[in-house]
């Protein structure tokens, strides 16, 4: 591993959403189908029949065979009538959320192209919000498609854990790894959704809505006044939230939990490759590896137990039935030139509102609000586990009074 700038991911010139082993031609539809009509991007970590996965570093791709068939959460896509037309960049082994690769570049935020895009799906949300697709798929670990919906300006969603197959996607971290996509209207996220999600459905009416004042309380003052005003809309759409500190102050407990468990699981992904080939691993991204490799069995079985409480815990709370209201993230999109220690701060404030979903194995859509300082900001409902569909329907009634 190469030792980079400490503490910061490399922000690179600003450049294309898509990487430069892109398709060479679009993969059309597998005939017509619901979704004909309609175009896609993909994460650089899909297996297509035929071609390399990424997944973000250059050293990987060479190293990678060509994938014999196509991810099956794609060929769904396919079958329901729509067209793949390009690949995506993505911040490198996904272990990011700012969205900048130190070997690709950093995709271009449309919405605010002075500020980074976030990541680990970069490539996706910029393409999405630039225009290039109807919608475009990326995985979600640690926020990598709550992230950049966010600062991007577009919808998202991170599935329920398990809900859309895994298989033929380059993993991280297992037991936290999520497929999810974008789109510009909660229409056509929730369209997908009809061809993506698979077994697990927990239907239930939303009878009941929680504001988690403890993650909107810890937001920027921008954030926490955009996501209040937003709320008070609603009362048509929605019951009348109730207040709730969604961690019972604990959320520093639960990020320590969030990141031990998804950095062990990760050095067992990578770390065979990356202690035989040591690549050149870019800033931030090496620091990381490094922990992770550091990361001890009795730690990870210290954070697995803490995990199991967490999740009961939000399981008692969301039952079926219920979403939670919270900022997306805490801040708008940091600056390109951000400073190392303002990106390392945006990345800690960040993990406290991303490692919920992960620590409870729930669904949750990021919805575009409004503007502060002329970027995005965003608000998030998060449901129960296997109330995707809900989730979703919910994303679509409130819908009018988002941002465009």
């Amino acid at each position: 591993m190469t030792v980079g700038r400490p503490g910061i991911d490399a922000v690179g010139p600003k450049t294309s959403a898509f990487v430069p082993h892109d398709l060479r031609a679009p993969i059309p539809a597998i005939g017509s189908g619901p979704l004909s009509g309609l175009s896609a991007v993909v994460k650089d970590v899909f297996d297509i029949a035929g071609e390399r996965a990424g997944g973000g570093s250059p050293e990987w791709l060479a190293d990678a065979a060509p994938a014999a068939s196509t991810a099956p959460a794609l060929l769904q896509l396919l079958n329901a009538g729509a067209t793949i037309v390009g690949k995506t960049v993505c911040d490198e082994f996904v272990y990011s959320v700012t969205g900048a690769n130190a070997h690709y570049g950093t995709p271009v935020n449309p919405r605010a192209p002075d500020r980074l895009p976030g990541g680990s799906s970069s490539g996706s949300a910029s393409a999405m919000a630039a225009g290039a697709c109807d919608f475009a798929l990326g995985t979600d670990t640690g926020g990598s498609v709550r992230v950049p919906a966010a600062l991007c300006g577009v919808f998202g969603i991170r599935t329920s854990h398990g809900r859309v197959p895994i298989g033929g996607v380059l993993p991280m971290a297992p037991s936290f790894d999520s497929v999810g996509w974008f789109a510009a209207s909660a229409g056509v996220l929730r369209r997908v959704g009809d061809h993506l999600l698979g077994p697990g459905r927990v239907a239930a009416t939303i009878d009941r809505v929680l504001l988690a004042t403890d993650l909107l309380d810890s937001a920027d003052p921008e954030v926490e006044a955009g996501v209040q005003q937003f709320v008070s809309r609603l009362h048509r759409d929605l019951p009348q939230p109730e207040e709730i500190a969604l961690s019972d102050g604990a959320i520093s407990d639960w990020v320590e939990c969030f990141r031990v468990v998804q950095a062990f699981e990760t050095w067992l992904t990578f770390g065979d490759w990356i202690t035989a080939n040591a690549p050149q691993l870019g800033p931030g991204i090496d620091e990381r590896m490094r922990y992770a490799a550091a990361v001890t069995a009795d730690q990870v079985a210290q954070a697995r137990s803490l995990r199991d409480v967490i999740r009961k815990r939000l399981n008692d709370v969301v039952r079926p039935g219920t979403i939670v209201l919270m900022p997306t993230v805490a801040c708008i999109a940091p600056r390109l030139d951000a400073s190392a220690e303002d990106l390392q701060r945006f990345r800690s404030r960040t993990m406290a509102y991303t490692c919920v979903a992960g620590l409870g194995a729930l669904p949750q859509v990021s919805v575009p609000i409004g503007l502060a300082g002329g970027a995005p900001i965003a608000m998030s409902m998060l449901s129960w586990a296997g109330g995707d569909e809900d989730v979703l329907d919910a994303a679509a009634r409130i819908a009018v009074h988002c941002a465009p």
